[in-house]
Parts: structure tokens; C-alpha cells; sequence
């Protein structure tokens, strides 16, 4: 398969799974550790994530202009703050488990079992949360959660960060809609920050010179593609469906690939 064909694959996966609650970081390992794509370093993995970050200030056009064109009101001011302080304490985060050397799982099978149990958790949640509308404010007990939520996600490759933080503002009592806004708009600044900390790392370390520049941009811009029309759809539909939908795909996923991981097919 042609090296461009793949990272179109590659940026395409990443586009469409990035948002949804199924794990875009653990569907990228899962064709790669398979065979079916060739292996791309963690810096283009992490990086090809800041494309999607264009789809949703795309889609969240309107949304970004208020905040940015109404400072002077308390409430964005607020809201602003909130989104600071959650960042803040995922960036944090983020750096001590790059301080403390935490190795993250790669191969089959952890991936799995986050994928599996992330389902069965989504199922949960989901029967917890029916018959509730929610409340559409975003308090500070929630901040400090969904940061948590954000930060599992990076430990555990197939746990998914927007579904993480989506969920998890739902189980504090946020509708939905409130939820999924407040966990695209921090991806913003979450994946902008990963892919520029990974790329001033790999410059730090020699390493830049390694990577096929050219692909990363390829791979970058199918994944602000394909997650535009996802962001664009994911925001519709949430208004009046669960995620149980994508909770069994996930069961189903995971229950394949641990089955095959069983038989010697992973490591």
C-alpha cells in the first residue's frame, strides 16, 4: 500500500473517532499493532489529533465568536475560566506522567480491555442518566472531573477522552448537550497542546528530522476533514440520543480482540 494511502487511512480514522466516544487513539493503534497499517511514530498518533481541533472551531464557529466578543459578561468570563482551570489541571497531569516515565500500552490487549470496559461503563452510566434531563451549567466539581476523566483517558489508550468527559459531566448531572459542548471546546486547547508539546520534544531530543514532515501534514489535514462532518453530526444527534449505541460497539470491539489476543494473535 502506497505510504500516502495509509496516512489517509490513518487521518481518516482519526477524524472520524477522535469525537466519539470510542477511542480515536486506540483505533489508531489497532490496524497498526494488526498489521493492516504500517506503524507511525506516537509524535504523528498525537499530532494528526490537532487537526480535528480545526473541526471544531469550525463547527463551534458562532460559539467561539460569542465567547471571544462577550468578555465583559460574568457569565463568559465563567465559562472562559472553567475551561482554563480544566486544561490546566489535564496539562498538569499530563506532564507528571511524562515526568514520571508511565509507560502507555501499546499493544492489543490493554486497548481492548479499556475498549470493552469503557462500553460496559458507557451502559451503565447511560441507565443511571435515563429519564434526567440534566442541568445545562457546567460547576467547578465538574471542572476538576472531567480534567481526571481527560487524564485516564491518556493513561489508558482505548478509553476515549471525549467520551471520558462527556460522560463524566453527565454522571455530575449535566445535560448532554452542555456536556458535549464543554468537552469539545477543552479539546481544543488539550490537543493543540499535545501535538505542539510532542513536536517541541522531538525537536529537543533530535528526533524531528526522523519524521516525513510532509505525511504528518497529510494526515493532519484528512483528520480536520473527516471529524468536521463527524463534530458536525455527533452535535446533532446528541440532542436526542444516548451513547449506548456506540457503549455496544465498543463491548463487541473490545470482546473481538481480546478473543484473538487469546489465541496468540497479540502480544
Amino acid at each position: 500500500m502506497p505510504d500516502w494511502l495509509a496516512i489517509i487511512l490513518l487521518g481518516i480514522i482519526e477524524g472520524v473517532t477522535e469525537f466519539l466516544p470510542i477511542s480515536s487513539t486506540g483505533h489508531l493503534l489497532i490496524p497498526q499493532n494488526l498489521g493492516w497499517l504500517p506503524n507511525k511514530s506516537d509524535l504523528f498518533n498525537v499530532v494528526i489529533q490537532s487537526g480535528a481541533v480545526l473541526a471544531v472551531l469550525a463547527v463551534f464557529t458562532q460559539r467561539v465568536k460569542h465567547l471571544a466578543t462577550t468578555l465583559g459578561d460574568a457569565r463568559t468570563r465563567d465559562y472562559l475560566l472553567k475551561l482554563l482551570v480544566s486544561f490546566f489541571i489535564t496539562a498538569v497531569g499530563g506532564l507528571a506522567i511524562k515526568k514520571l516515565d508511565i509507560e502507555l500500552p501499546e499493544t492489543i490487549p490493554p486497548v481492548a480491555w479499556a475498549t470493552l470496559i469503557g462500553g460496559v461503563i458507557i451502559l451503565v452510566l447511560e441507565f443511571l442518566h435515563k429519564g434526567k434531563t440534566g442541568v445545562p451549567d457546567v460547576t467547578w466539581t465538574v471542572v476538576v472531573a472531567v480534567a481526571l476523566a481527560q487524564l485516564l483517558a491518556a493513561v489508558f489508550p482505548g478509553t476515549s477522552r471525549s467520551g471520558a468527559s462527556i460522560l463524566m459531566a453527565m454522571a455530575f448531572g449535566v445535560a448532554r448537550p452542555a456536556a458535549t459542548e464543554f468537552s469539545f471546546l477543552l479539546g481544543i486547547p488539550t490537543l493543540m497542546a499535545a501535538g505542539g508539546f510532542k513536536i517541541l520534544s522531538a525537536i529537543k531530543d533530535g528526533e524531528a528530522g526522523n519524521e516525513d514532515w510532509a505525511m504528518v501534514a497529510l494526515g493532519t489535514l484528512v483528520s480536520g476533514l473527516s471529524a468536521f462532518i463527524v463534530v458536525k453530526w455527533l452535535i446533532r444527534f446528541v440532542q436526542s440520543h444516548t451513547f449506548n449505541g456506540f457503549a455496544w460497539y465498543r463491548i463487541a470491539l473490545g470482546g473481538a480482540l481480546i478473543a484473538w489476543a487469546s489465541t496468540g494473535g497479540g502480544h
